[in-house]
């Protein structure tokens, strides 16, 4: 049976995610699942930052899973939930269930749920090959219980879970004279109604014997097995159909591979286990969960109508700024207030683009188109992530839909706006305790101005003595973060709330030239100052204030 597989789809954010990213994730996850009832699992693609840390915590909402790529793992196909096995099962019961269920292997599983083995119809074929080795059962450590469900037997003397561990099989085809000098101690005979034949097995110390084609076994032969410790066991199989089946009542165990088992956890993703599957001639391998415990098969042929992830994103349409995978992904909507970027997808999508200050803007008129009441904590995450990306209406991004929804949302939440954003600030602007490589991918962006891949990150302060004291730093930090992400030049904004001015440091060949010259600053004297910082007073918007002109700038 193939595994009934509900696709979940992921709702999320760009890298270095804002708190418009990570809190329109959660709130349009929750919408989707109001309107559709189907599971939106809202995801981050980052670290939370201290200033949505402070958002979540205050309105009581955890953190949005990490999700670092989407591409397809094996928990997200369609695997075969063949049902593991005890390892002490018989060689015919595991040919029934395989036979049953249409597969050539079945695992064999410890009560804990941890994979002991696996058994294939080849192991099973290979037992045939062993025909001269009469002992094979004893070897094998064969459980009577196991040689009565095979005969469709029944025990007259002895102990169904007692183990048949010593000697060879044979069939009582000669008379009593001649018995003597073939069976020995602990032997397993096959035989049919004589009584002298029966007699004699026993007391040449046969361990068990056999009774074919329904023939009756006396009380003085009971007794005499039960002295002597003989098991007795009665079949309606003729003695060559109980010879030729016997063999396989014999415990998987035996034959089933333990060691060096290619095995595949959930979290692999497909792309990187095809290889291996290609290069082995098995046709199934198990799958495990982290612990080690067995959840099903896979085949090839699960990989060939394998999908990629059901993805929503939020806050961003560039490839760049996507989470890694995403051209694996199926991109069924994308909601976003930027520029049109680069991200293709494979088949037409849900698309809302609005110019507006913030996303979380799109998403509370979606709720109201939708007619969905909104409760507390959602109406607090919205207004939360507008106060944020129009830095509580100041950004010259935002616009009055964006300040009417804030205002909207904030008394839905109960919330006194002015004070509730100062505070938020103050938590995201607390920067003593934050190394420098956190504060620089805080809010960190890759952007194409024109053949230049460049990199911008922003922080947002209402303490303008912290954000002076941070500038030596970043300088430093600057220098390796282009080369370790590729890029041709680095920005860093220093943007102070309250008086509603960045200063933009500019690493990499051309860098400050081309700020100087997007702002209309003198290029030579930019060039030749002791840090490559550019004031830009009622600068505030990376969006709508320093990428359009960088751009304009790098055309001219």
């Amino acid at each position: 049976m193939e595994q009934e597989l509900k696709r979940k789809t992921t709702v999320i954010g760009h890298r270095n995610p804002d708190t418009d990213s990570i809190c329109s994730a959660i709130c349009y996850a929750n919408l989707k699942h109001a309107v559709t009832g189907d599971e939106y699992v809202p995801a981050r693609a980052g670290h939370v930052n201290s200033e949505t840390q402070y958002v979540l915590e205050f309105f009581g909402v955890e953190e949005p899973k990490l999700v670092e790529d989407v591409r397809t793992q094996v928990k997200d196909i369609e695997i075969r939930k063949t049902k593991g096995v005890a390892d002490n099962i018989s060689l015919k019961k595991a040919w029934n269930i395989m036979q049953e269920n249409n597969v050539v292997t079945i695992p064999a599983v410890r009560e804990d749920g941890t994979l002991e083995g696996l058994i294939t119809v080849g192991d099973i074929t290979k037992t045939y090959m062993n025909i001269y080795d009469s002992s094979i059962l004893s070897k094998a450590n064969t459980q009577y219980s196991n040689i009565l469900e095979t005969l469709e037997a029944d025990i007259l003397v002895g102990d169904a879970n007692a183990y048949f561990n010593k000697g060879k099989v044979l069939i009582a085809a000669a008379n009593p004279d001649l018995m003597e000098f073939y069976i020995e101690p602990h032997d397993l005979v096959i035989l049919g109604n004589r009584y002298e034949s029966q007699l004699c097995a026993i007391e040449m110390g046969a361990d068990c014997i056999i009774v074919c084609e329904g023939a009756g076994v006396s009380m003085t032969i009971k007794k005499i097995a039960q002295d002597r410790g003989c098991t007795v066991i009665a079949t309606t199989y003729d003695t060559y159909t109980a010879a030729r089946l016997i063999n396989q009542s014999m415990p998987i165990s035996y034959f089933m591979t333990r060691e060096h088992l290619i095995t595949f956890d959930s979290e692999d993703y497909i792309d990187e286990i095809r290889d291996v599957m290609a290069s082995k001639r098995h046709r199934d391998f198990p799958i495990l969960d982290k612990e080690g415990r067995y959840l099903g098969m896979i085949s090839r042929r699960n990989l060939l109508g394998a999908r990629g992830k059901q993805v929503i994103l939020v806050d961003h349409n560039e490839k760049s700024q996507a989470v890694s995978g995403i051209e694996n992904a199926e991109i069924l909507e994308i909601i976003d207030h930027h520029r049109l970027g680069t991200v293709q997808t494979m088949a037409p999508v849900f698309f809302r683009n609005q110019p507006l200050g913030c996303t979380a803007t799109i998403i509370f008129q979606m709720y109201q188109e939708a007619g969905i009441e909104l409760e507390r904590k959602i109406a607090g995450l919205l207004c939360s992530a507008i106060v944020s990306d129009t830095l509580l209406f100041r950004s010259p991004t935002c616009t009055p839909v964006d300040e009417m929804a804030a205002r909207a949302l904030a008394k839905i939440a109960g919330l006194d706006i002015e004070k509730y954003a100062m505070d938020m600030f103050s938590a995201g602007s607390n920067l003593r305790d934050r190394t420098d490589e956190e504060i620089f991918y805080q809010d960190f962006k890759r952007f194409t101005v024109g053949k230049a891949m460049i990199g911008v990150g922003q922080i947002t302060s209402l303490n303008g003595k912290e954000l002076k004291a941070l500038r030596g730093r970043m300088v430093q930090f600057m220098e390796n973060a282009g080369e370790r992400n590729g890029l041709d030049m680095v920005f860093f904004m220093l943007t102070n709330i309250l008086t509603e001015s960045t200063d933009l440091i500019c690493h990499g060949q051309g860098a400050i030239q081309l700020a100087a010259r997007a702002f209309h600053q003198d290029i030579e004297e930019a060039a030749v100052r002791t840090e490559p910082v550019i004031s830009l007073p009622g600068v505030v918007s990376r969006k709508k204030q320093l990428i359009p002109e960088l751009m304009l700038a790098e055309q001219e």
